[in-house]
C-alpha cells in the first residue's frame, strides 16, 4: 500500500489494455511535472487475456520512470473496466484476467439473457443493461462453464481497475461506473444483484 504526503503534486495513473501511464502534475495549475509509461503484453480477441501482475509490474516501471510518487498528495487510478479478475482471499489472481475485448463469452451472454423473465427487457430493468461479451457477468459464466475448478476457488471478483486500487491501497472497492459495466450492478437500487450471477 502507498503512504501519501501533504504536498502540491498529484498523480494520475491510466492502466489501459496496451500500457500503464503515470503523470505527476501540479495540483494548483495542472502543469505536467513528469511522466512515465510501460507496456502491457499484447492481446488479441477472441481470447484476450493478461496476467494482472503484468499491470502491477508496468505500474512500477511507469512510476519509476516518472520519478516516483513520494511527493504526491493524491493518486487517481483510471483503468480498464468490464474485465474479470478472479482471486483468492489474499487477492492473488487465480488465472489470467479476461479483458473487455475478450469475446469468448458471447454464447454466455445469450444464455444469460434467457435466464431472466422477459429476457432483454428484464435485464434492462434489473441492471440497466443487457449482457454482452464485454461484461464481467458473461466472463464469469464462461469461467463457470469452461473452468469449473478455477471457478470453485474464487474468493474475490474484481474489475481490472479495482484490482489495481486494491494493490495500491488494500481496499476492496469499486465505483458506480465500474459496477454498471459488470452486468450485475443494479444502479437504481445502488447494489449488486447477486441472484443474477451464474
Amino acid at each position: 500500500t502507498m503512504t501519501l504526503v501533504a504536498g502540491n503534486r498529484i498523480a494520475g495513473v491510466d492502466s489501459s489494455t496496451q500500457s500503464t501511464k503515470v503523470e505527476v502534475r501540479d495540483a494548483e495549475t495542472g502543469t505536467l511535472v513528469r511522466s512515465g509509461r510501460a507496456p502491457h503484453p499484447s492481446t488479441n480477441s477472441p481470447c484476450s487475456e493478461q496476467d494482472p501482475t503484468a499491470w502491477w509490474d508496468a505500474f512500477g516501471a511507469a512510476r519509476n520512470e516518472a520519478g516516483g510518487l513520494d511527493d504526491c498528495a493524491a493518486v487517481s487510478i483510471a483503468a480498464q473496466q468490464h474485465g474479470l479478475v478472479v482471486t483468492d482471499a489474499a487477492g492473488t489472481p487465480l488465472r489470467a484476467a479476461k479483458l473487455w475485448n475478450d469475446t469468448e463469452s458471447a454464447p454466455d451472454a445469450g444464455w444469460l439473457i434467457k435466464q431472466l423473465d422477459d429476457a432483454a427487457a428484464g435485464w434492462a430493468r434489473a441492471c440497466g443493461s443487457v449482457p454482452v461479451a464485454a461484461f464481467t457477468i458473461t466472463k464469469r459464466s464462461w469461467l463457470h462453464r469452461t473452468e469449473p475448478d478455477a471457478f470453485a476457488r474464487i474468493e474475490r471478483v474484481m474489475l481490472p481497475h479495482d484490482w489495481l486500487v486494491w494493490q495500491l491501497t488494500g481496499e476492496d472497492s469499486t465505483d458506480r461506473g465500474g459496477a454498471s459495466c459488470t452486468g450485475y450492478g443494479a444502479p437504481v437500487a445502488g447494489r449488486y444483484r447477486c441472484g443474477a450471477l451464474a
